[in-house]
């Protein structure tokens, strides 16, 4: 038996069984979720840098959406405070980096 005790995507399970294993899964607690789901969002972030691909920025993004609909937020929510943000302060496409500050 493989332990994993880590927050998977819904369908794993399924996915687990077509393969012939048996998943043994539980269910969360909101509070557990959130904390989970924040535990994942390091992993799918390292993941990332270790490998650079788009499909792991993909995961790190569907984490993101997750943890705004679990903490009561929306996704739509999220893009206006970006963009709202982006419109303040800017982006990054300039790629400056700020050395010192007197």
């Amino acid at each position: 038996m493989k332990i994993f005790n880590k927050l998977v995507r819904d369908k794993i399970r399924d996915i687990i069984r077509e393969g012939g294993g048996i998943p043994y899964t539980e269910i969360l607690s909101a509070a557990a979720y959130i904390t989970e789901l924040d535990k994942k969002l390091d992993e799918e972030i390292a993941e990332y840098q270790e490998s650079k691909e788009l499909e792991e920025l993909a995961d790190a993004l569907e984490v993101i959406y997750a943890i705004c609909e679990a903490r009561g937020y929306t996704v739509e929510k999220l893009q206006e405070v970006r963009e709202e943000k982006r419109w303040l302060r800017g982006g990054f496409e300039k790629r400056v980096l700020l050395v010192s500050r007197d």
